[in-house]
């Protein structure tokens, strides 16, 4: 069963998330145990609602597991003919490492060029976070979500690229604040190096 939160600010804004009740309940008594163990006492105040907090922060943290990016896609293509390069750059995205549960969070910058079909711009971003939100690791992410937008639009070509800061490089292990890490995929036209330059000048380009 899900379970509806409601949250209001003063502009009267509502944002709705929605959770597993069961999921909730498991998942805090994991999280109650993991405070227990570090040597914290989880019946203090500033801890009491930390374990259901924690496990509504993973549960939403691990949604795409939940979503079907394919689906995503095909809710809105559309027929067209263009045949030029379409990008959206500069998407956020959120994710967390599957080796260690710590985040990593950067950005992805994703071209694709259509072949009959076009898809809703604002579609892009939600295959990013589809597949984001899972364990992931950012080389598979990157694959992942050219491999989606080329199997469901077949279009003429994809090109990812995502810069991320790794949590943990920097909170942890190695310990390199500034390091940043960039994984890229391409298919279709972009193979060539005339159309992957063209894309590479083009995310790397401020035109606004």
């Amino acid at each position: 069963m899900l379970n509806e939160e409601f949250e209001h600010d003063i502009t009267g804004y509502r944002k709705i998330d929605q959770f597993n009740d069961k999921l909730v309940d498991s998942i805090s008594d994991m999280y109650k145990n993991i405070l227990t163990d570090v040597g914290e006492n989880s019946e203090r105040e500033g801890l009491l609602k930390t374990p259901v907090r924690a496990a509504k922060a993973m549960q939403f943290l691990t949604q795409g597991y939940e979503l079907n990016p394919a689906e995503i896609l095909r809710s809105a293509m559309f027929k067209e003919d263009y045949s030029q390069m379409v990008i959206v750059k500069d998407i956020e995205l959120y994710s967390l490492c599957e080796h260690h549960l710590l985040p990593f969070f950067g950005k992805a910058h994703i071209a694709y060029i259509p072949n009959g079909h076009i898809v809703g711009l604002s579609k892009l971003p939600r295959v990013v976070d589809a597949f984001a939100r899972r364990l992931q690791v950012q080389e598979r992410l990157t694959n992942e979500i050219r491999d989606c937008i080329q199997e469901t639009l077949n279009p003429l070509g994809v090109a990812v690229v995502i810069e991320c800061s790794h949590l943990c490089m920097q909170m942890r292990g190695v310990q390199k604040q500034n390091s940043s890490t960039t994984t890229s995929a391409f298919s279709g036209e972009f193979l060539t190096s005339v159309t992957r330059k063209e894309f590479i000048s083009l995310i790397s380009t401020k035109l606004h």
